[in-house]
């Protein structure tokens, strides 16, 4: 039987067995359209000419979602688009499923009718399974040549992606879809205790693999990630989770059937929320029940984990946190998520791993396959599936690259930091996790110019008690050993929200809103909590603890006074001290640069965030893709600002460090040390690349090249453009 004439023949069985009046196939192409396949009920002529883009109309959005839709009234849905070659508009109802084949999206089956109805859950199963066989037909490509458009339906074509990049490195490999998903055929029990026996023993088992997975020795046993990983051993032993499931028990279902009801019901309520700490906690109870599932099916782990190729590339949707940790870590390579933030818990656990991580890149599940060749680029946040030669021979290049390059500052590491004009600069990492502190001896920095202690505050399920935040900073400050540590106190608000932190009100822009020290200042209990783990972490050390997002002077006077009755008090009741305390501000809202002469003498030194003071003074918010390049930091405006603050830092001789993305960049590290900012703070990862431009430059020449071109503002010159033509003047690496 030719495949068209298969095609046909399977839409016209399935239309005679729902009683619909319409039943079509779309087959997505290798162009990212679906392609209208198959029809009965539609006009045939529309076959092969009706199509609609990955996302665009009903059909678009469910192969995009890779989610049914169920419509008693499609035309009133916002993402309905008219065809009117498919003479569709006579119809009311419509349920469509995607097809699907190890969890990427090749297709979408639709069923219409007149009626306004809404089809039952064993119409849409039984679509579903429909949809599974059309997969297998698909896949073997016996639909390739069908299409009239002269496009094949090419599985193996060649995908950039562009995502976001969420932890740093690169990675070549093949896919590996993840598909925690395990199809429950077996619903009904006949002993209720037998069941609830099966569910006590899968449960027992569950727990001892959790505890086996968290003592491995492939992530570190402190930082925050442990947290997050301690957190999800204690779902696994929540009552009322249990309690649900031997609910479901007694009321008929088997053990099987109840995990999958109460997970099901539980995403039901959590879908349509949008705080992400609950987004988070969903991903982590889907993953205990695909768990807990698997230990009732008797699925064999080592078997599965047999099959994994030596470079696995982890495609997923999502994933819980401890669900990376079921892959072995010699495996894998990279981890591309459709979803995914810089604070996702799985990335947390990545980072700590050194696994490279792009989120954000939608689609991605769709369009791959397993043991598809794939590129993970975490530092452009590029998905290469299925890449070219060439593309592939740059990116192994680009790899090769690195490793040498990391050699090269390895040798430079030792070397004293100061240019080739005699002048001395520091340069100091910044950290969150304790993960990161192996890193301060490995990229030479010189200390920690920023500790962000708000992220133990965000993977935790409750606020931090004084002893665990005592602990960690201890724990860091030991590590660091004699170098020295710069701790920022809590900043949090804006993007930074604490799922506990009960009755924070809503604010149209949050980043100007309440956040940082204006909280911590209205909350002194909190403030108070963790100076008091700070100082009594720095027995015998100096404590510098470092104020963000100070707006007026006074609020540095309020947080000192807070902070000297915390000394007071641990000094009555007998507690080691620190033998000195430094209190900084962070320069980062522009109402400070008009009072620089009274914060220099308010403080021990000043840090400039140079994220939010160039948002703040070029009012750029930096999450909007339209306009988050639009401004070049390397500006005069904002070059004529930083230069003033160094100029009232070096007459009050109060120590200046710029901490932010700025610093990290090769090009903007030798303007900024050419203005006088010669402590810069940034990732371990940059740490090299920006040394081995400073210590070949002229700090000097540059000055004097790049303060000519600042003053003169009759000429609008691109100041990027001086410092670059002076770095290939003089032959600094600055790439």
């Amino acid at each position: 039987m030719e495949p068209q004439e298969r095609l046909d023949r399977i839409v016209r069985q399935i239309a005679q067995n729902m009683v619909a009046e319409v039943c079509s196939a779309y087959v997505l192409r290798a162009d990212g359209v679906l392609e209208l396949y198959a029809t009965v009920g539609l006009n045939p002529s529309a076959v092969h000419h009706s199509a609609l883009r990955l996302g665009q109309g009903l059909v678009g959005t469910i192969a995009s979602s890779a989610r049914p839709l169920n419509l008693a009234e499609a035309q009133k849905h916002p993402a309905f688009e008219y065809l009117p070659e498919t003479g569709e508009e006579i119809y009311n109802s419509f349920l469509g499923v995607p097809i699907l084949r190890a969890g990427r999206t090749l297709g979408v089956l639709v069923v219409q009718n007149e009626a306004h109805r809404l089809y039952g859950d064993d119409e849409t199963e039984a679509l579903e399974t429909v949809a599974m066989v059309l997969g297998e037909i698909i896949a073997a490509g016996d639909l390739k040549r069908l299409s009239t458009a002269g496009i094949e339906l090419d599985l193996s074509r060649p995908v950039t992606s562009k995502g976001r990049a969420l932890a740093d490195g690169i990675g070549l490999g093949h896919v590996v879809l993840h598909e925690p998903r395990i199809v429950v055929t077996n619903l009904f029990n006949e002993d209720s205790d037998a069941e609830i026996e099966r569910l006590a023993t899968a449960l027992g088992s569950l727990r001892l693999t959790i505890d086996d997975m968290l003592a491995r020795r492939e992530v570190a046993f402190e930082g925050e990630h442990r947290d997050v990983l301690e957190s999800y051993r204690m779902f696994a032993h929540d009552k009322g989770w249990v309690r649900r499931l031997e609910e479901a028990i007694a009321n008929g279902l088997t053990a099987e059937a109840s995990v999958e009801k109460v997970q099901s019901d539980m995403r039901a309520r959590l879908t349509a929320v949008s705080d992400p700490y609950l987004r988070e906690r969903m991903n982590d109870f889907d993953d205990l029940a695909n768990r807990l599932l698997r230990e009732l099916m008797g699925e064999d782990a080592a078997t599965r984990e047999a099959k994994l190729p030596s470079d696995t590339i982890l495609v997923a949707r999502s994933m819980g946190a401890a669900e990376l940790l079921d892959y072995p870590r010699k495996n894998l390579r990279g981890l591309v998520l459709e979803d995914g933030a810089a604070t996702s818990h799985v990335v947390i656990v990545a980072r700590a791993m050194g696994i490279p991580v792009v989120g954000q890149a939608k689609g991605i599940v769709a369009l791959s396959e397993n043991g598809d060749p794939m590129i993970v680029d975490g530092l452009a946040g590029d998905v290469h599936l299925r890449p070219q030669p060439d593309v592939e021979a740059a990116f192994a290049e680009k790899v090769k690259f690195r490793a040498r390059r990391q050699q090269e500052y390895r040798v430079l590491r030792d070397k004293p930091s100061v240019s080739k004009d005699g002048q001395e600069f520091s340069l100091q990492m910044n950290a969150g996790l304790l993960v990161d502190l192996p890193q301060l001896d490995e990229s030479g920095a010189e200390g920690i110019g920023l500790f962000r202690t708000e992220l133990q505050f965000m993977v935790a399920e409750t606020f931090p008690r004084a002893e665990a935040q005592e602990t960690l900073y201890r724990s860091i400050l030991e590590a660091a050993g004699r170098k020295p540590v710069t701790f920022r106190s809590l900043d949090i608000g804006g993007d930074k929200v604490l799922p506990y932190f009960r009755n924070t009100p809503h604010e149209e822009n949050p980043a100007l809103g309440w956040r940082a020290i204006r909280l911590s200042l209205d909350r002194p209990g909190l403030f108070r909590t963790q100076i008091r783990a700070l100082l009594k972490a720095s027995n015998d050390r100096v404590l510098r603890v470092m104020l963000p997002m100070v707006t007026d002077v006074a609020e540095i006077q309020q947080a000192r006074t807070i902070i000297n009755r915390e000394v007071h008090h641990l000094s009555r009741f007998g507690h080691g001290l620190p033998t000195r305390l430094q209190l900084g501000a962070m320069l980062e809202v522009p109402a400070l640069l008009f009072d620089l002469d009274a914060l220099m003498r308010s403080v021990d030194f000043v840090s400039i965030g140079s994220n939010d003071l160039f948002q703040f003074l070029t009012a750029t918010d930096r999450g909007n893709s339209q306009i988050a390049n639009r401004f070049e930091p390397i500006c005069r405006p904002f070059l004529k600002a930083l230069k003033s603050v160094a100029d009232h830092a070096e007459k009050h001789r109060t120590p200046l460090t710029l901490c932010g993305e700025l610093a990290g960049k090769p090009l903007s590290a030798l303007a900024l040390a050419a203005l006088g900012v010669r402590h810069l703070s940034m990732s371990a990862a940059s740490i090299g690349p920006v040394k081995a431009a400073l210590v070949a430059t002229d700090l000097k020449g540059l000055s004097e090249v790049l303060i000519a071109a600042i003053e003169n503002d009759r000429d609008p010159t691109d100041m990027q453009a001086i410092v670059r033509a002076y770095a290939d003047e003089h032959s600094i690496p600055y790439n």
